[in-house]
């Protein structure tokens, strides 16, 4: 990430946001007998925290108009819409989204979840960077990260419904935090460094 253009702005919104799709390009694989699915089947699993949770949430979700019944349970549990060909019409747009947003939900694809892959978005970089903390669902991130502020992290509903109000009682520190998590760890100079230093270049 290359942290001076995404810069930390002060002025945030109410809203836990993200930009994601529903299913995406491929459907669920199948490896040994196993099933390894999509964000909609990791997603069914969280559908009533902003309902139980008394907070706001959007997402600029790229959902096909065909599937109603996730539609209508989406909205019947309080989940706010916005259309992601607006948000992320192109890169200044979609960064004044994250930017204007009080912090992000990441909830990841059931793969990713199953596997532990450790798997982290580049979307919640720009979250971080921009000193919006993440809400992100534990992909065995907890073994590098483990508990902290910034990024707060979830494997139940509950868990994320505390981790809702920890980011939303305290928005500045944890927007503080997210920032030194990027700076530490995301960084191109320190990233780009440390990859040189180990392929012994420069």
């Amino acid at each position: 990430m290359v942290l001076d253009e995404w810069p930390v702005v002060e002025d945030r919104g109410e809203a836990f946001t993200s930009v994601a799709a529903w299913r995406g390009p491929y459907g669920p694989i199948e490896y040994e007998g196993r099933t390894y699915g999509l964000r909609v089947h990791e997603f069914r699993r969280f559908v009533e925290l902003p309902r139980i949770s008394g907070h706001t949430f959007e997402l600029a979700l790229d959902i096909d108009s065909a599937e109603s019944g996730d539609l209508e349970l989406l909205r019947a549990n309080g989940w706010h819409l916005a259309d992601p060909v607006t948000v992320a019409a192109d890169p200044w747009s979609y960064r004044d989204y994250i930017q204007g947003s009080l912090a992000e939900l990441m909830v990841a694809k059931n793969m990713y979840v199953q596997a532990r892959t450790g798997w982290f978005s580049d979307r919640s970089i720009c979250y971080l960077a921009s000193g919006r903390p993440v809400l992100a669902q534990d992909t065995g991130l907890a073994g590098r990260f483990g508990e902290r502020d910034g990024l707060v992290l979830f494997s139940t509903l509950d868990e994320a419904r505390e981790g809702a109000g920890r980011i939303a009682s305290d928005p500045i520190l944890h927007g503080r935090a997210a920032r030194s998590i990027a700076e530490d760890h995301f960084g191109s100079d320190q990233v780009l460094s440390r990859l040189l230093a180990r392929l012994r270049v420069g």
